[in-house]
């Protein structure tokens, strides 16, 4: 049967949610950390080629972009005061921090929807079901 999970016996879950996030977050399917998460720079595989675990169900949506932005709008913002306040032009502030904040969310994107998504299946949120190894279940 090939669209048949794995069993968690025959995997290596992660020990927690952190773990997950990290897995998801290196692009990594987050319940067996073996196959790709991604076909495409931010879509996910249907189906991990590992354990079979159904990722067409995520819900990601645009949380992503939401966390990268305010990520990046955190990082930058000491940065454009240091700018302005060190009597740098506003439009030449201007003209360097917009490219590096179109690098620097683009490039975090994929990894925080990676954990986006990681986080949604650890939690069993949406259409996911929760899973936990037996030696590490929470009360």
């Amino acid at each position: 049967m090939p669209h048949q999970r794995l069993s968690p016996e025959l995997i290596q879950l992660p020990a927690g949610w952190l773990p997950a996030l990290f897995r998801g977050a290196k692009s990594t399917c987050p319940r067996c950390g073996e196959a790709a998460l991604f076909r495409k720079w931010l879509k996910p595989v249907d189906r991990c080629e590992h354990c079979k675990q159904d990722w067409s169900v995520q819900q990601a949506d645009d949380f992503p972009a939401y966390i990268g932005i305010f990520v990046v709008g955190h990082l930058l913002a000491p940065v454009v005061i240091a700018m302005i306040s060190g009597g740098v032009s506003a439009w030449l502030t201007l003209a360097i921090i917009l490219p590096v904040a179109v690098v620097l969310l683009l490039t975090t994107l994929q990894p925080v929807k990676g954990a986006v998504i990681a986080f949604l299946w650890w939690q069993g949120i949406g259409a996911f079901k929760q899973e936990r190894r037996e030696d590490n279940l929470e009360p």
